[in-house]
């Protein structure tokens, strides 16, 4: 049972069940935007992990990662911690991952992998036939089953990477086909490309080898290429083909295609 927190208008607890839960939820949610709109990330994450029964935060070990996996790391050390393999990753994504998990003390890292990729793609070349249904198999579907335990998720967007987010709120309600309505966090919300830099350059964390290499986002290593000086950052990310998100960020039911560093 989550303890009363002033952020929770009349000292009601967030995740209310019954039939009107989601408009309970959203009166809620608006009250910690409202209450914390001034506020600090940190003080975003303190409330979240405050309020919301189970939470965890979805990182891909990417190439901003390491902040928001900071201020996780002097917040609540044991937070659980999605990661998922798609076993398509970069080698130097799979070392980062254990050695800054390592670093920051993480207690809680939990690896999630596809589960029938042996029937669905023996070859693993699925990503060149169809690359949205490699996306599903290897990172929605195992996310979503993931998540399952959980009553909300942290993630890393923020307001600059796309105009569809440039509202984005501390908090929000995320719902999908088949699942139930949960919170969605995102502490960074308000930071700017300088801001992500400017931290991890004063906290002297470690970035990502591939950040050296030209790739300013990185995901699955057949699907990402080195971008070149002037391009957006996520040009690398599925060159050349009508795609730009992998799917994990719903509305409403519905996949956002905009760019996005989980």
């Amino acid at each position: 049972m989550p303890r009363d927190h002033p952020y929770i208008p009349n000292g009601q607890k967030i995740l209310p069940e019954g039939s009107d839960r989601v408009a309970a939820m959203t009166y809620q949610v608006n009250g910690l935007n409202n209450s914390l709109r001034h506020h600090s990330a940190t003080d975003v994450l303190r409330a979240a992990i405050e309020n919301v029964p189970h939470l965890a935060l979805v990182s891909s070990f990417g190439a901003e990662s390491v902040a928001l996996l900071h201020l996780a790391s002097m917040v609540k050390r044991d937070l659980p911690v999605l990661f998922i393999d798609t076993e398509m990753l970069f080698a130097e994504t799979l070392v980062y991952q254990h050695e800054l998990s390592e670093r920051l003390g993480l207690r809680n890292v939990q690896i999630i992998r596809a589960i029938d990729l042996a029937q669905t793609d023996p070859d693993g070349t699925l990503y060149k036939r169809d690359p949205d249904a490699c996306c599903a198999l290897r990172k929605t579907v195992p996310l979503r089953q993931a998540l399952d335990g959980f009553d909300g998720w942290v993630t890393g967007r923020k307001r600059f990477q796309s105009g569809t987010r440039a509202s984005l709120p501390f908090f929000e309600i995320e719902t999908s086909s088949g699942a139930p309505a949960r919170i969605k966090v995102n502490p960074l919300a308000h930071w700017k490309a300088s801001d992500v830099s400017d931290y991890i350059d004063e906290n002297r964390l470690p970035r990502h080898p591939m950040v050296a290499k030209g790739y300013p986002s990185i995901g699955c290593a057949p699907c990402t290429s080195p971008v070149k000086p002037g391009e957006d950052p996520r040009a690398g990310r599925w060159r050349d083909i009508e795609k730009d998100e992998c799917g994990i960020h719903f509305v409403n039911g519905k996949m956002i295609r905009t760019g996005a560093n989980s």
